[in-house]
């Protein structure tokens, strides 16, 4: 009988583990509270304006090439489309239960198995609950699950007049802002983004950007595209890792004025075609402080509209208060206000264990403690995919997914559970110095995403060629690199079977 393995969640993280785990022989079942696959690009959560931040060939899955119609940057609702077609192409679509939002979630630990209670919602609106049983369960709700929304003093005044208080993801119809005054909270992308596209529909649209990040222009110059800087082994190289291998000793040993003379190279170009100085909006911080969280790519026309005013920005200063039509800021003035959209981030919760479960899983601060990202010291039978913030996620969360084949199968020797603790222990303290404590709840892995894919393939034994790993120092990293991965895996079970 097949092992029975349920997956939270039909993003990228879920969609591409259980395919995999279809392709070994594994009963899979993949629950999705959304009426569509797509995790952060359900039509349900897609904001006006929103793209890809990666160029297309960037974001591909190793095996299922992104049409070649697409643009550079796809949009949001053409990268479900992808989703979508790819549990078609590889035969799992029956396999998804969509409208299933997952409410509880037990373990037995005499029998060893998880029972898992979800909401299904039936046609004409019907809510049906019902309960499933599975021998390992992976957890790919994803790190964007639950949107957090400051508590804005006079909220209830500023609703009750009619106005609106949403999050990036929750404003999904640009039209809502006709005719309004908007004001968008963050200098983040999505924010970026959606002030960006209201723009010319509002009545006024403002920004407020309590910190000035830096941007990365799509094509510096207007004529490289930004992932031969940043989408390469060299370009993840140039920043210091927890540790330092190879040739990145020499990158952050002798050959530091080298790396610092190339950062600050781009840095010069950056502000320059960008015109920060000019309009006020220089970081006035290295650019290497894009290492800390996350690199924000700049909204088509963004800049253009700032320049020429009309898109207003307030720069150091956020709200304090809300009243009827109107926001306060700290900085003491008052704007008008039909419509607040914050991009200010997410809540990293799982909601469906027990406060004793989540108390295995995360320490004092909720930061989650996993190992390799991806399992708990000590729960059997549970793994996470896809709770790392990476720019290449998806084939973060692909390489992780033939990881938990090996582990689950015994195929790892694995560390002791103090060994995992340290590590553990090592990592969280590296985020936290690194990032100044925005590491999002120990689940940051930009801009090391290939340094945690080299980590779940040493592990495994299943290794790159030579000239692959030398190609992606000097050009970007792409899905079909790692395609035959999977199929080496597969033939190595393969033979193990017939022993």
């Amino acid at each position: 009988m097949a092992i029975r393995v349920g997956i939270i969640g039909a993003g990228f993280a879920g969609l591409s583990t259980a395919k995999v785990f279809k392709a070994f022989g594994f009963d899979v079942t993949v629950m999705e509270k959304e009426a569509d696959v797509g995790g952060v690009w359900s039509a349900s959560r897609r904001y006006p304006g929103l793209t890809t931040q990666n160029p297309r060939t960037t974001y591909e899955l190793s095996d299922y090439p992104m049409p070649r119609s697409y643009p550079e940057w796809p949009s949001g609702e053409q990268v479900q489309a992808y989703l979508q077609s790819y549990t078609e192409h590889f035969g799992f679509d029956h396999e998804v239960m969509l409208n299933t939002c997952v409410k509880t979630v037990q373990y037995d630990e005499a029998a060893q198995f998880w029972t898992v209670t979800v909401d299904q919602k039936r046609p004409g609106e019907s809510v049906e609950t019902k309960q499933f049983e599975f021998d390992r369960l992976i957890v790919c709700n994803g790190i964007f699950s639950i949107p957090s929304i400051p508590e804005y003093a006079g909220v209830d005044a500023f609703t009750t007049a009619g106005g609106r208080l949403c999050h990036t993801s929750e404003f999904t119809k640009v039209e809502d802002a006709d005719g309004k005054h908007v004001v968008v909270v963050g200098y983040g992308k999505s924010s970026c983004d959606v002030a960006n596209a209201t723009v010319g529909r509002s009545a006024s649209t403002t920004l407020l950007a309590r910190t000035l990040i830096w941007k990365i222009p799509k094509k510096l110059k207007n004529i490289l595209n930004f992932k031969y800087l940043f989408l390469t082994r060299m370009g993840e190289g140039l920043f210091r890792y927890i540790r330092v291998r190879g040739f990145e000793k020499f990158l952050h040993g002798p050959g530091l004025p080298v790396r610092n003379g190339m950062l600050g190279s781009v840095e010069s170009v950056v502000a320059k075609q960008l015109r920060l100085r000019e309009i006020g909006l220089h970081p006035e911080k290295p650019l290497e402080t894009i290492a800390r969280s996350t690199v924000s790519l700049v909204t088509d026309g963004f800049y253009e509209k700032i320049a020429d005013g009309s898109l207003s920005i307030r720069k150091h200063t956020e709200i304090v208060e809300l009243r009827a039509g109107e926001a306060v800021l700290s900085n003491g003035d008052v704007i008008p206000a039909d419509i607040v959209i914050c991009g200010t981030g997410w809540k990293q919760r799982v909601p469906f264990f027990d406060n004793q479960m989540t108390s295995r899983l995360t320490d004092e601060n909720d930061n989650f403690r996993l190992y390799r990202s991806m399992i708990p010291v000590s729960v059997p039978g549970l793994a996470f995919n896809g709770y790392n913030s990476s720019f290449f996620s998806q084939l973060s969360a692909e390489i992780g997914a033939l990881w938990l084949i090996e582990f689950f199968s015994g195929n790892i020797s694995m560390p002791t559970d103090s060994e995992m603790n340290r590590d553990i222990d090592q990592r969280l303290a590296w985020m936290e110095e690194r990032t100044d404590g925005k590491h999002s709840k120990g689940t940051n892995i930009i801009p090391f995403s290939v340094h945690q894919i080299d980590e779940f393939l040493g592990d495994i034994d299943l290794r790159l060629n030579v000239f692959k790993r030398f190609s992606q120092w000097l050009m970007p990293v792409v899905g079909p690199d790692y395609r035959a991965l999977t199929k080496r895996l597969l033939a190595r079970h393969q033979a193990k079977s017939k022993q």
